[in-house]
């Protein structure tokens, strides 16, 4: 299978399959190994920049997006579709943060690599949804993500209902799978800003 990067260079990429009511109804619950296997775990970071904007507005899912340089790690390795992991929105440098405590913690996160194919999107992209609901905007902070598992393919959809459905069931996988020892302790992993989530361990 293609990495996303790979595919990112043909002259046209593959169409997308189209998400099915079988798909739907015999989706897993957990997915992955009882503890990351290769190439995971896969370490981004970047400064937070602004998306197509849809995400909160049209899926109830707002996302962050990391700069094309920042995703090449995850594009390099792996095919395009959905993943889980962690991740940890960082204050300020300078302190004049407007992000409260809570906002700052290592929080879980599903992110999608690829093009979106139900809004036929040009260009690759990383758009990670951190489970948390921020009391304000983190556009242009430093984020850190913790890329653990792989949750299934990148798919078009006959109607928005039908990827927001897709997108509910993501969070409610990811946060399953994440519910497992082994994945846990990633939470404090060296790669966040541990001073940062004391209050929350």
């Amino acid at each position: 299978m293609a990495t996303a990067a790979e595919l990112a260079q043909l002259p046209e990429r593959p169409e997308a399959p189209r998400q099915t009511t079988q798909f739907r109804t015999t989706r897993p619950q957990i997915v992955g190994a009882d503890a990351p296997e290769s190439p995971f775990p896969i370490l981004l970071a970047g400064p937070v920049q602004r998306g197509f904007g849809r995400g909160g507005k049209e899926l109830g899912c707002p996302t962050a997006n990391l700069p094309d340089e920042s995703i090449t790690p995850i594009s390099s390795v792996a095919k395009t579709g959905v993943y889980y992991g962690y991740a940890q929105v960082l204050p300020s440098k300078d302190g004049k943060t407007e992000l409260c405590q809570d906002d700052i913690r290592v929080h879980p996160m599903v992110m999608s690599l690829g093009w979106n194919p139900f809004y036929k999107n040009e260009v690759l992209t990383a758009e990670i949804h951190i489970m948390h609901e921020f009391r304000s905007d983190f556009y242009g902070y430093d984020m850190n993500a913790l890329v653990l598992g792989y949750i299934r393919p990148e798919l078009d959809y006959t109607s928005r209902e039908a990827l927001i459905e897709d997108i509910e069931v993501d969070k409610r996988v990811a946060l399953n799978s994440l519910n497992r020892p082994e994945y846990e302790k990633y939470k404090k992993d060296l790669h966040f800003d541990l001073s940062c989530t004391i209050a929350s361990s």
